[in-house]
């Protein structure tokens, strides 16, 4: 096994979720050597091409991480990963904060046909195709952002994928959207934590009102907000259900976030399509919840002491 392969462990985890080989000549021969391989690209950003020999022909594992990322093979995977890790106790619902990071664009991302891509025998768009590719231009060149949600260990339940200089505000509704974690034991998938965080970029009476409705808000209010409500008086509103001490915890999103950018892959865009791009940070958050061996203590009480 080398350096960044997925151990037994690990393995053994995600083996059950993956495609199955039926009949002569199956389809999908090797999983293990060609996700490794994939891994390895996710790690080290380099060119397909450049890939090492004992993975295999790099076409192969190109060819397996598009076709996986258009159908939704990687975001299948992904939820019947978290849902593992919710049957065992592995997921913090007490905190789930909400934050971005700009990814800059290689040169090789761009340039990207026009015409959007059709799934072969499907005729059909990819679900993450986006006309705009997902490619902003700021001061620094090309970007793309990446909008997470992250819980409590360190790892993320949703993301978006969006230009890089759209705001942080509009995207909190979409982000926590994404969380949808399924039940073994059938049902309507877990989407509610205890409480959700953001900082002072995701305050807004949209945002406030989507997890005021739940009593799940912790986003500070802005000085020229807080002095914009006192001004109207009653008709201001209320103040804003700020919890300083849960508010301390928004760091963990953070934390998620440099586990992130770890991989060279997902710190740098080197992926011309919007939904290939959007395979690449699910095949990282695939593997940070692999790598959750030990098993975390959800706190219970946010009360001090």
């Amino acid at each position: 096994m080398g350096r960044g392969d997925l151990s037994d462990e690990e393995w053994g985890r995600l083996e059950p979720h993956l495609s199955a080989n039926r009949g002569r000549g199956g389809r999908w021969p090797c999983h293990r050597r060609v996700i490794n391989g994939i891994l390895f690209r996710q790690r080290t950003g380099l060119p397909w091409r450049d890939l090492p020999p004992c993975f295999g022909s790099w076409k192969t594992v190109h060819d397996r991480h598009r076709r996986w990322s258009e159908d939704g093979t990687w975001e299948r995977i992904l939820r019947a990963v978290q849902a593992d890790a919710d049957a065992e106790g592995r997921i913090d619902w007490s905190m789930v904060s909400v934050d971005s990071t700009t990814c800059r664009a290689h040169q090789h991302a761009a340039g990207a046909s026009t015409r959007a891509p059709k799934i072969p025998s499907r005729r059909r768009s990819p679900a993450r195709h986006r006309p705009d590719e997902a490619l902003g231009r700021s001061r620094g060149g090309l970007t793309s952002k990446i909008h997470l949600a992250g819980e409590g260990g360190c790892r993320p339940l949703g993301f978006v994928v969006t230009p890089g200089q759209w705001g942080d505000a509009p995207q909190m509704i979409p982000v926590l959207e994404e969380i949808r974690v399924p039940r073994q034991a059938g049902g309507r998938p877990c989407t509610r934590p205890d409480h959700v965080g953001g900082d002072k970029a995701y305050s807004s009476r949209r945002n406030r009102r989507h997890p005021r409705r739940r009593q799940i808000n912790t986003i500070p209010e802005p000085r020229d907000q807080w002095a914009n409500r006192r001004r109207r008086g009653s008709q201001g509103g209320r103040p804003t259900g700020f919890d300083k001490t849960v508010y301390r915890r928004r760091n963990e999103v953070e934390r998620t976030v440099n586990r992130l950018r770890n991989f060279g892959a997902v710190a740098t865009r080197f992926d011309k399509r919007a939904y290939v791009f959007y395979g690449t940070v699910t095949v990282a958050a695939i593997r940070l919840w692999l790598r959750s061996g030990v098993k975390r203590l959800v706190q219970k009480s946010l009360t001090p002491g």
